[in-house]
């Protein structure tokens, strides 16, 4: 590919076969190469060599002609266009290039030395435009374990920028969660995952009016799982349990509704039901949440849930489990029973799984609500 002043790039360009795009190659490695300039030019020129292309064709070619500036899918963009970096458009035919582009990148800036302070700042301008492009986060990546723990508190300020356009954004998420586990930041992660929590779960009237209530919750709490298992300070699942299932009751009873809470609670049962059973906290949100008849399918599976392991109701979970039935119309004879029924009346789009259900309660829970039925 020629610039259009004419100038065509020397048949004797290293790394490219002869029938390839040689002028794209240099060109889309000199937007990359960006902000340093003259400094890496020599770099190149040092790199390739005195002779042939070396410095002359960079410096002269590209640098120095103000005809041009970056180039845009193997185009020549007018500099008047002020296309660098917007216009680079990240696209599925160029990755391969922009893969050999980063490597050769991160090879001028080891020989060079650069700060690479700076070169966080220009991949930081990059990835805001293009947040979801994996080159991008593997790059910074390699510059911040560079850096060390002196990248940090720059990292994770970062993802929090990244954050507030797009929470759900897996590669910034994945960034971070490398960031805290390599080099640190853990204090105050917590506190973090509560604020983001707390704007969705308590105050997410946005959310609602875009039919989309729990969509982000269900992600959130996902990450605090990861900081409440993973985190060094915070001393693991066991220490932390007690003060997270109350975290957890008060964002069911803020939005019952919400299937996020429901699956965490669980979570941090894992591998422990029995612990789940002998929890009365557990009982008690199902409970509130039935006696206030609102959105009832996550508590009664839950209260399914605690059955199949051996709870024993109190006497008002089961009587408001009875109003449920009187309202759905089920009539069966064990408790069990008439809580997967309930579930096939009130959560229609899933009744063949609350058959199954039915069909897979364990003997001794049906056995045992039997029994304290006949009692009373």
């Amino acid at each position: 590919m020629a610039p259009r002043s004419g100038a065509v790039a020397p048949k004797s360009l290293p790394m490219a076969p002869r029938s390839s795009a040689v002028a794209p190659n240099v060109l889309l490695l000199f937007f990359f190469l960006g902000r340093h300039g003259a400094q890496i030019s020599a770099g190149i020129a040092s790199l390739w060599g005195p002779q042939g292309l070396g410095y002359d064709f960079w410096a002269e070619k590209i640098l120095k002609n103000p005809d041009f500036n970056v180039l845009v899918m193997g185009t020549m963009a007018p500099r008047s266009g002020a296309v660098a970096p917007k216009s680079l458009p990240m696209a599925p035919r160029t990755c391969i290039l922009l893969f050999q582009v980063w490597q050769f990148r991160r090879l001028i800036l080891e020989t060079l030395h650069v700060d690479l302070h700076d070169e966080l700042d220009f991949v930081g301008e990059l990835a805001r435009l293009n947040s979801k492009n994996y080159q991008i986060w593997h790059h910074r990546r390699w510059v911040a374990e560079k850096l060390g723990t002196n990248a940090t508190s720059k990292e994770l300020e970062f993802t929090e920028k990244i954050f507030s356009e797009d929470a759900k954004n897996y590669h910034a998420w994945s960034h971070r969660q490398w960031v805290l586990q390599a080099l640190g930041g853990w204090e105050d992660e917590l506190a973090y995952c509560y604020k983001l929590l707390q704007d969705d779960i308590f105050n997410n009237s946005a959310w609602n009016q875009r039919n989309q209530i729990g969509s982000l919750a269900a992600f959130l709490f996902i990450i605090r799982y990861f900081v409440v298992t993973r985190s060094p300070v915070l001393g693991g699942l066991e220490a932390m349990r007690d003060s997270e299932v109350a975290y957890a009751v008060n964002a069911i009873l803020a939005k019952p509704e919400n299937e996020s809470p429901w699956r965490y609670l669980r979570g941090l049962f894992k591998d422990d039901m029995q612990s789940l059973v002998n929890d009365p906290r557990i009982a008690s949100v199902c409970l509130d949440v039935l006696l206030n008849k609102r959105d009832c399918v996550h508590a009664l599976n839950m209260v399914l849930d605690l059955l199949c392991h051996g709870y024993e109701p109190s006497k008002t979970l089961e009587n408001a489990i009875d109003t449920l039935c009187l309202d759905s119309g089920v009539s069966d004879s064990g408790l069990t029973d008439r809580v997967c029924s309930v579930l096939q009346v009130v959560d229609p789009m899933r009744a063949n799984y609350w058959k199954w259900r039915k069909s897979m309660v364990p003997v001794r829970a049906v056995q045992g609500s039997n029994g304290k039925e006949s009692a009373g």
